[in-house]
């Protein structure tokens, strides 16, 4: 049976891990917080005391780990000198992409292979198996991990070299945040209107407006039975998450010499409603906030 090593056993990671444990895999798994690896063992993963001891002996292993400091110095402190020969590593966290590949370069001078592979999806999707990863690294690499990412998801695509993954990962979450703001403008401009928001949903999940946004994650309650305004923006996805994500976008903006003035501004509308309470709800609650937004 293949053994994998995970790091990282939040609200993500521990459902990724479940996944991997119903997929046939052997996972030993490691989070500093000891409430999380309770959690986890209830799943079936192996909980252990140490990140050496959770890849000791693995044929793979996957981090899940908030940033890219922590990614740095799990693999550089901990994993090259505890894993095997051969082991591949899979990182699944969101980092800038200057860590991402960072970190691969440390790991093949180690003489191990490395994808960074950021997923899509949040928890829900987290805990169906459903995620979509955006995969960057060799081809060799990616044909060595996909067996395993599909296990966690339904969409495993190589976005080409080390990097990639994460670059696509930004891209995409500055689009998602820019198109959040959007949609929820939309319905704030047809309640001030009387438009029934059943009504616009109605109209725009079948005209030009229609956006994922709008149809999987609508933010006002009613019209989308699942998303999260209608369980008061408990996530799905936090606005804090969010906020990292668009900073990271800003970042890379700013180092490759792109123009991103509507990633800037949605940057800087939740960091505003981060900070007025709003970080550990769902990034779609910002719809609360914008008639209040000063900026």
């Amino acid at each position: 049976m293949t053994r994998i090593g995970f790091l990282g056993l939040g609200n993500m990671g521990a459902r990724m891990a479940a996944n991997l444990v119903k997929g046939g895999f052997e996972v030993a798994g490691f989070d500093p917080v000891e409430a999380a690896r309770t959690r986890a063992a209830a799943s079936g993963i192996t909980p252990t005391v140490s990140v050496e001891s959770a890849v000791s002996g693995a044929d793979a292993v996957v981090s899940m780990l908030p940033a890219g400091p922590q990614v740095r110095e799990a693999y550089d402190a901990h994993v090259f000198g505890a894993a095997r020969s051969g082991a591949l590593f899979l990182e699944c966290s969101t980092i800038d992409v200057e860590s991402a590949r960072a970190t691969a370069a440390n790991a093949a001078a180690h003489g191990f292979a490395m994808v960074d592979a950021p997923v899509s999806g949040g928890i829900a999707a987290a805990e169906a198996g459903t995620l979509t990863f955006m995969v960057g690294g060799t081809e060799e690499a990616f044909a060595r991990a996909q067996p395993i990412l599909e296990k966690m998801g339904r969409a495993v695509i190589h976005a080409g070299a080390s990097g990639a993954g994460q670059a696509a990962k930004v891209c995409n979450n500055m689009l998602l945040g820019i198109s959040m703001i959007a949609t929820c403008e939309a319905f704030l401009l047809a309640e001030k209107l009387g438009l029934d928001a059943q009504k616009f949903y109605d109209i725009a999940s079948k005209a030009s407006g229609q956006c994922w946004s709008l149809t999987s994650y609508c933010p006002v309650p009613g019209p989308v039975p699942a998303a999260p305004s209608n369980r008061d923006y408990a996530p799905g996805f936090t606005a804090a998450m969010m906020l990292k994500d668009l900073k990271l976008a800003h970042e890379a903006a700013k180092t490759s010499g792109a123009a991103t003035p509507l990633g800037a501004h949605a940057e800087r509308l939740y960091e505003a409603f981060s900070g007025a309470g709003g970080a550990a709800k769902d990034f779609s609650g910002i719809i609360r906030f914008l008639p209040k937004a000063e900026l």
